[in-house]
């Protein structure tokens, strides 16, 4: 009785937990998983192996949904929902137990719980689509809850193909592993990019919300040239419209002016950029949505030339295309930042709730009237500047093009970036989506935000306002 007492009890976690044990494994896989519901309808299954591990993880359309279940492996594990979410998936969370203390006890496993999502499917396949072959990413949000209703990521893969044990598994996962265009990179979640010009919204909302310019229509001090601070270095344009000093701030925004937005930023000055790029999602690296995105970045030690260069989101500045949406739908949803969330509730199996979710504010980033400043340059930007590819019969839709250069030189291909919102048109409600779309390499010859990202962006936009 001593010596099982002392296994039983007192070696009981270190058996448990010893590599050689394979007991918690082959049970982990003895019971089919729980699913990942996107619209109620499940994205995932099970099947049975006939083997030691009775079912293994299956997908349907797993390239389509990758970016948002990750994956579930016999082998190599788990990872976003499928990794965060494992135990209530698995049927070892405690929650699913009608006994939790009995069960604890006995070893029991509980059937698996199913994890419901925010997305939106049409929006979904918009964006996948969109995206096509091109290296990118999109990320679309609800502004008034934060719900994230698009998150997708190209090229992509399917998690199906290496879920068992098999030695046709590993080859799929070794052959993932060497691919140069590195399928299995979330480039929504984990991957940052300098924002260029849609950085410039923030740039224009600390601008307006700290006094720098109180209307957006009156000539700003930007001279012109604007030789940045501390250098003998002029920041150019890309366009000779902004080429005159005391360009307003709107006409900076259509135009895409680099000299007037950098301008702006220098007066603004660095703590107060910081402020309010902070406040919009930048330089937060606990964002869980719940699955962890990379650390977005705005300097918090710069000279002013810096801080010029950072404000037209260029220099040291990267964003994921996750808060750059954010951005978006902070000023749509009137200054206020939902934490976004991309899961809805947590279920049993029999489809009672284990957790539902509710929307949760972020960060205060403008006050109503400010936002409604941004709004109207973004609006102005889509109906007469760089972004009329974005333009839907029937909406308003607000936006802002970026084209970031990259490379020695420049050398390299540009990053195409393009973020916007977008409601019925005559309508004052909060718009339904946000959406932020970066292409990182495209074998088009207009490599522009507006050329390449908009036309996505407007897809995803009218796949959400016709389901509404």
């Amino acid at each position: 009785m001593g010596q099982a007492t002392y296994v039983q009890v007192f070696r009981a976690d270190s058996l448990d937990d010893n590599p050689a044990n394979q007991r918690e494994t082959i049970q982990r896989y003895a019971q089919p998983r729980g699913n990942i519901l996107v619209g109620g309808e499940p994205v995932t299954g099970s099947a049975p192996t006939g083997g030691r591990y009775a079912y293994k993880r299956t997908y349907t359309d797993g390239p389509m949904w990758a970016a948002v279940t990750g994956y579930s492996s016999q082998t190599y594990g788990n990872t976003q929902i499928e990794g965060v979410e494992d135990d209530l998936l698995s049927g070892t969370d405690p929650r699913l137990a009608s006994w939790a203390v009995w069960d604890a006890i006995a070893r029991k496993q509980n059937p698996g719980g199913d994890v419901s999502t925010t997305l939106n499917r049409a929006a979904q396949q918009a964006a996948v689509k969109g995206l096509g072959s091109q290296t990118g990413a999109v990320a679309a949000i609800e502004p008034a809850t934060g719900r994230i209703l698009a998150l997708a990521s190209t090229p992509s893969y399917d998690p199906g193909s290496f879920a068992g044990s098999a030695t046709a598994d590993q080859d799929a996962w070794n052959r993932l592993q060497a691919d140069q265009n590195q399928p299995m990179l979330n480039r929504a979640l984990r991957q940052i990019y300098p924002p260029g010009s849609t950085f410039k919204v923030v740039t224009a909302a600390a601008a307006l919300a700290n006094g720098v310019v109180t209307d957006i229509n009156a000539p700003t001090s930007a001279p012109y040239p604007f030789v940045m601070p501390g250098t003998t270095t002029a920041l150019v344009n890309d366009t000779s419209a902004c080429n005159s000093p005391g360009q307003s701030l709107d006409q900076a925004m259509v135009n895409s002016c680099n000299s007037v937005m950098g301008y702006l930023g220098t007066q603004v000055g660095l703590d107060r950029m910081v402020a309010t790029a902070q406040d919009f999602g930048f330089n937060d690296a606990k964002l869980d949505i719940p699955v962890r995105a990379a650390r977005s970045n705005f300097d918090t030690k710069m000279n002013a030339s810096q801080v010029a260069l950072s404000s037209i989101g260029q220099f040291d500045t990267a964003a994921t295309p996750l808060v750059m949406a954010m951005v978006a739908a902070g000023v749509a949803n009137n200054g206020t930042v939902m934490h976004p969330q991309l899961v809805d509730k947590l279920t049993k199996d029999d489809g009672s709730s284990v957790q539902v979710m509710q929307p949760v504010r972020y960060r205060q980033a403008l006050t109503p009237a400010v936002a409604a400043q941004v709004q109207q340059l973004m609006t102005d930007v889509v109906e007469t500047g760089t972004g009329r590819s974005a333009r839907i019969s029937g909406a308003t839709v607000g936006g802002k093009t970026g084209t970031a250069q990259q490379g020695v030189d420049n050398s390299g291909i540009p990053y195409a970036w393009f973020i916007s919102w977008a409601r019925p048109s005559g309508s004052t409600d909060v718009p339904p989506v946000a959406v932020a779309v970066v292409i990182a390499d495209s074998n088009a010859t207009d490599v522009t935000g507006g050329g390449l990202a908009a036309p996505i962006a407007k897809a995803v936009m009218q796949a959400v306002l016709n389901g509404n």
